[in-house]
């Protein structure tokens, strides 16, 4: 599942630009499930057929696409202005390298040096609409030859093993989740199963609105990361999960409250099968499950989550063994809960 994690993250796919993670998941699922559709706003749909059928087969959803940038001005000396796509904090934006449009032009975030800074701008954190994206160019003209308004970029491909089990990339949120899935598919399953991956995640759930809305599913289980804060200067009371302590599991964050009788459900089995787990200590952050919660008639909902440091971020940076505790425990819930 590594391997697959590592080619998905690699891949170029901000919001509503999930063309190529889908077909990857296509080419990577499709001899393994019974149905598999698109849908009119982009999610990928897949129906897994199990050993026993059940009239409301659970869902399993993770979203495709990633955190990014979008061009909105281009200068007359060639450089290029932005604003972000998704929850990108403005620090870890500077000196990027990014890859822009579908001519996947590289591209490099800088702003004023700090040698022509004044005083009072010194040690602070440089607004977005400060940066600009220098590709090159020193012309206007010269620039709209390989970029255009409107154009996507996302942080370039840094897919990197290092250190004692850890991984670092761009898009760990969430193509670790979209593997997850993909390994699920793979399986033989005890129970049917459909398997969502959505689309616009970072800009507001927007695709799992309508996978909801069709699905009218009674159970759905989000496979996500999320926001690990066990590094200097956070306290331990606020970490809200610490990356190598296992699966997260949710009680409420910014967007849900999570159904109690399926998080303890989640919360036996993983203790009954020896499934390394921690919950999530803080309320924040969010997901797709307030979306399968609110739409239509309702659902029952559990997050699984990777702990991952410096999420949104150009090196997200996450343990391999937590990778394997999410699936392990996605496998078990898929399999033996049929009602709640």
């Amino acid at each position: 599942m590594l391997k697959l994690t590592e080619k998905l993250c690699n891949l170029f796919g901000p919001s509503s630009y999930e063309d190529l993670v889908r077909e990857a998941i296509i080419e990577e699922i499709s001899p393994y499930c019974e149905k598999l559709y698109t849908d009119k706003v982009g999610n990928l749909i897949a129906f897994k057929k199990g050993k026993k059928s059940v009239e409301k087969p659970m869902v399993f959803s993770a979203h495709m696409d990633e955190v990014g940038v979008m061009i909105q001005y281009i200068s007359d000396d060639g450089y290029l202005y932005f604003d972000t796509i998704g929850g990108v904090n403005n620090s870890v934006l500077g000196a990027r390298r990014l890859i822009i449009g579908d001519n996947k032009i590289l591209g490099v975030i800088a702003s004023k040096a700090v040698h022509m800074q004044k005083r009072e701008e010194r040690g602070k954190c440089i607004p977005v609409e400060e940066m600009y994206i220098d590709i090159g160019c020193t012309t206007k003209e010269d620039a709209e030859k390989y970029v255009s308004v409107g154009d996507l970029a996302t942080f370039v491909p840094n897919f990197e093993e290092f250190g004692d089990g850890f991984v670092k990339s761009k898009a760990i949120d969430d193509r670790f989740g979209c593997a997850v899935l993909c390994q699920m598919i793979k399986e033989d399953r005890e129970l049917d199963t459909v398997f969502v991956f959505t689309v616009c995640e970072e800009t507001g759930c927007r695709g799992a609105l309508s996978a909801a809305f069709a699905l009218n599913a009674d159970k759905a289980v989000i496979i996500e990361s999320t926001t690990a804060g066990d590094m200097p200067g956070i306290s331990e009371a606020r970490r809200a999960c610490c990356v190598g302590k296992g699966a997260v599991l949710s009680v409420m964050d910014g967007g849900t409250i999570y159904d109690r009788d399926f998080f303890e459900k989640a919360v036996s089995i993983a203790e009954e099968n020896d499934v390394k787990y921690q919950v999530k200590t803080t309320v924040c952050g969010g997901n797709e499950a307030r979306s399968y919660q609110t739409t239509g008639n309702g659902c029952k909902v559990l997050a699984i989550s990777a702990p991952v440091r410096y999420i949104h971020s150009a090196s997200c940076v996450a343990k391999t063994s937590d990778f394997d505790e999410v699936l392990s425990l996605a496998r078990l819930i898929a399999d033996n809960i049929k009602e709640i």
